[in-house]
């Protein structure tokens, strides 16, 4: 099962993002040759009016081959006859593709498991921690800690870690339509570096409309952490922690065994990664390839594109390099277990 879901989400990933140029690369009329799934030998082919469908052996890989897009062409429907702006949106439409990807896989989540309301409502209770001990109970309101008026959930966290440690609080919840106080002795966290009580927050389905907003707002959250953890790994403030295909597979192995809600949560997070990763101005990558095209549309005129393969080609080769010595780590960390 395990193997079979990586599958499913390495195609998932792939089809997003191909599927993403291919459309752009149709909307701006260019002609496409072949648009492929997989890598290696042909499991499927079919011809449509003009573009060859093809399914591959292996699910590492997929490309979108467009007229005019590695060599020069004088057909006007080839991807270096058309405007800058145009073979922009092209290159933009695969992490496009992706995000929303993501964002349609968030809100299948909202809709099966719901969101958060933020509301001060308690959800449930931590098994054995504080707030249980103390006769809270799931519906309670908190109305009230240490005489600070609480009016949403994000309010809970910081007035409960601005008690003086050690001291139990005092907490006023609503039940039903009593007003209930409580003393409820904060326990400290060392994960998180928190005092808790051991709430957790109500979670309520969302309609459609209500989960797509939702979706896009989840997708903005993880593509700006992933930026700031970016950053600081360039400015060597954080220590580089990545995964190749291997630790990628271990990953949604994992996930795969909490169950399938999980699965589709690890999903967006690796669709967002895609789209932002692809977007780096790193040579091979299509962020490079935008950067390209901007000195282009400054230039007025295109660089040599022997120039532009060559860096291509050099980045390409570095990718490949490192992405042998991730996955050698990958394989290094999964046998001894870390």
């Amino acid at each position: 099962m395990s193997i079979l879901a990586a599958i499913l989400v390495f195609c998932l990933l792939i089809l997003s993002h191909e599927l993403g140029h291919f459309s752009m690369a149709k909307l701006v009329g260019i002609y496409v040759y072949d648009f492929s799934l997989g890598m290696g030998p042909k499991l499927l082919a079919f011809k449509g009016k003009e573009t060859q469908y093809t399914l591959r052996l292996f699910p590492i890989g997929g490309h979108c081959l467009m007229m005019g897009e590695d060599e020069n062409s004088d057909d006007p429907r080839a991807f270096n006859k058309k405007k800058v702006w145009q073979r922009i949106l092209v290159i933009l439409g695969g992490p496009a593709m992706n995000f929303l990807a993501a964002v349609l896989i968030f809100v299948v989540l909202f809709m099966m498991l719901g969101a958060t309301s933020g509301a001060s409502e308690v959800g449930s209770l931590v098994e054995g921690q504080a707030a249980e001990a103390a006769g809270l109970l799931p519906g309670d309101i908190i109305i009230e800690i240490n005489e600070q008026p609480i009016q949403a959930w994000a309010e809970i966290g910081p007035a409960v870690t601005l008690h003086e440690a050690g001291e139990p609080i005092q907490v006023v919840v609503q039940r039903k339509s009593e007003n209930i106080a409580l003393t409820i002795q904060p326990y400290y966290e060392e994960e998180s570096g928190r005092w808790l009580i051991g709430i957790l927050p109500a979670v309520v389905r969302q309609n459609f409309f209500t989960a797509i907003g939702l979706g896009f707002k989840q997708s903005y959250i993880f593509t700006r952490d992933l930026l700031v953890a970016l950053g600081g790994i360039i400015s060597g403030k954080e220590k580089p922690d990545v995964a190749g295909p291997v630790g990628v597979v271990s990953i949604i192995s994992e996930a795969t065994s909490y169950g399938f809600q999980s699965l589709l949560f690890i999903t967006a997070i690796l669709c967002v990664n895609l789209a932002v990763i692809n977007l780096l101005p790193i040579p091979a990558l299509d962020g490079s390839r935008i950067v390209f095209l901007l000195v282009e549309g400054l230039r007025g005129k295109p660089i040599k594109p022997e120039r532009e393969g060559i860096v291509h080609f050099i980045g390409l080769m570095l990718l490949f390099a490192l992405m042998i010595i991730i996955t050698f780590k990958d394989i290094v960390r999964l046998i001894s277990g870390g």
